[in-house]
């Protein structure tokens, strides 16, 4: 294999991009920087409770939206369009997340940035908990939960992507499919751990009592899953393609080189990764976090019956996230995401219809569209982060992912609640989803397989359709048992 961007084994050498002297000699490097199976597992579980706190946050505002609503926002105006809205907000502060957390990864290291968000994420979230309402201070209730959510918002910032980053960095390159997917394991494990709370909750205490005082309580359990997350990662070393780049002239330039720079000698990556945002958080936030409200409100489903609706189809995305994460190992990503991204499009509005129907069906609709959205959501830390070279990685993947994140997905409920409450259309938010899935499309065409590339040194990743594979990955493998790992 030639390609400029197989990492050499020197990645300070005079030419870093220049071509590998054989396939063997680029895998065999690759193989002994290899860090430990129980390293490895490390990495994942710490990157993976850190993105479940994350979304924790998003699931329980998410589900809880009708409470907030009404002890938020005085009487009479339209309270579950703006605590969307206010949903909406943290999604403001995110690209200014990305534009400063993404420059100081790369320069200061993943782990001390992700150590910092996490600690922002879980204080913000428990504190949203203990916050007055209106009816208590007036004005100053929406004013304080808005600043929580900005500083929620600037923490994910970085979360995201330096979770992400760090998760690729430490897998193997034949294996970076798999234990990627553990990373959207946490995000989908975050979200049906904040609808389970709720439900629970609900079940126990009953609704008056939820309406009352108990819709404070998911908030809580923030504080404990961020002290756990933050002690794993404080326990795991610096990935170790960073640890590579570390005192290299490349990471010099990556920390004075800044956005414009970034932006002008990267656009095409960040285009086609920008392309490929839209329908991932369209799909996103219109399924996991509108759906709870929109099928209360709009479906006249019990609030119990929404939240066993979201719950059941959360449960089976995280049951078959691993295996997709693993097939994108054997055939590559963009096959998954084509499968993706055309059953969405076919399928979304007859399963927005079939939601309609009651409480069996929409299970069965919410389940369909959900598993459907799993090769995109699976694959996401084995994709984006591979589409930048290691020096500029952390700050193209944030940046990239939260501006576009910040248009698409934090829109996604409030515009979906304006246009449905305005015109009666309960089938927009498939539509939307379908128009998300036509801007992916054409970004795909121009996407490069990066499956089973390498991930060190200062070319961007690409591999051939012989760099990954069955025989590939058992190659891997065996280095590792030989290795004693």
């Amino acid at each position: 294999m030639t390609t400029s961007t197989t990492a050499s084994p020197d990645p300070t050498s005079p030419d870093p991009t220049g071509p590998a002297s054989s396939s063997a000699d680029a895998q065999g490097t690759a193989f002994e920087d290899l860090p430990p199976r129980r390293t490895i597992r490390e990495a994942v579980a710490a990157s993976a409770l850190g993105n479940a706190t994350e979304w924790y946050d998003y699931g329980a505002y998410a589900v809880v939206a009708t409470y907030i609503a009404t002890h938020f926002f005085p009487e009479g105006t339209e309270g579950l369009f703006w605590t969307y809205a206010f949903l909406a907000i943290s999604f403001i502060a995110r690209p200014f997340g990305g534009f400063i957390w993404g420059p100081l990864g790369d320069r200061m290291g993943r782990k001390h940035v992700l150590a910092l968000t996490i600690i922002l994420m879980s204080a913000a979230t428990f504190l949203i908990g203990v916050l007055p309402t209106y009816e208590q201070v007036g004005i100053l209730a929406p004013i304080l939960l808005a600043v929580l959510r900005l500083v929620q918002g600037f923490s994910t910032g970085g979360e995201y992507g330096g979770a992400a980053t760090f998760m690729a960095e430490y897998a193997p390159d034949k294996r970076r499919g798999l234990y990627g997917s553990f990373l959207e394991f946490g995000t989908l494990g975050g979200f049906a751990l904040g609808t389970m709370v709720v439900l629970l909750l609900q079940l126990s205490i009953g609704e008056a009592a939820m309406a009352d005082w108990g819709w404070r309580i998911p908030f809580f359990v923030a504080a404990p899953l961020g002290g756990i997350g933050l002690y794993l990662r404080s326990r795991l070393d610096e990935t170790p393609v960073f640890q590579d780049l570390e005192d290299s002239d490349e990471a010099v330039e990556s920390a004075t080189g800044g956005l414009r720079a970034l932006i002008v000698k990267y656009w095409k990556p960040i285009l086609v990764m920008s392309g490929l945002v839209v329908p991932l958080n369209i799909a996103n936030y219109t399924l996991l976090t509108y759906m709870p409200g929109y099928l209360e409100t709009k479906i006249h489903l019990t609030s119990n019956e929404s939240l066993m609706v979201i719950l059941v189809g959360e449960i089976a995305m995280m049951a078959v996230i691993p295996f997709c994460g693993s097939l994108s190992d054997r055939i590559g990503r963009k096959k998954l995401w084509w499968f993706s991204m055309v059953g969405l499009f076919v399928m979304a509005l007859p399963m927005y219809m079939l939601m309609g129907q009651g409480f069996g069906l929409a299970i069965v609709g919410f389940a369909v569209l959900g598993l459907l959205y799993i090769p995109q959501l699976s694959t996401i830390s084995a994709t984006f982060p591979a589409m930048f070279p290691a020096h500029v990685r952390f700050a193209g993947f944030a940046v990239t992912y939260n501006v576009i994140t910040s248009i698409f997905g934090g829109t996604a409920a409030p515009l979906n609640e304006a246009v449905v409450e305005s015109t009666g259309f309960l089938e927009f938010p498939a539509v939307y989803v379908m128009l998300g899935c036509v801007v992916g499309m054409v970004a795909l065409l121009f996407l490069k397989e990066t499956a089973g590339a390498s991930l060190h040194g200062t070319g961007i990743p690409e591999s051939e359709p012989e760099d990954y594979g069955i025989e590939a990955m058992r190659a891997e493998d065996e280095a590792l048992d030989a290795a004693g790992r």
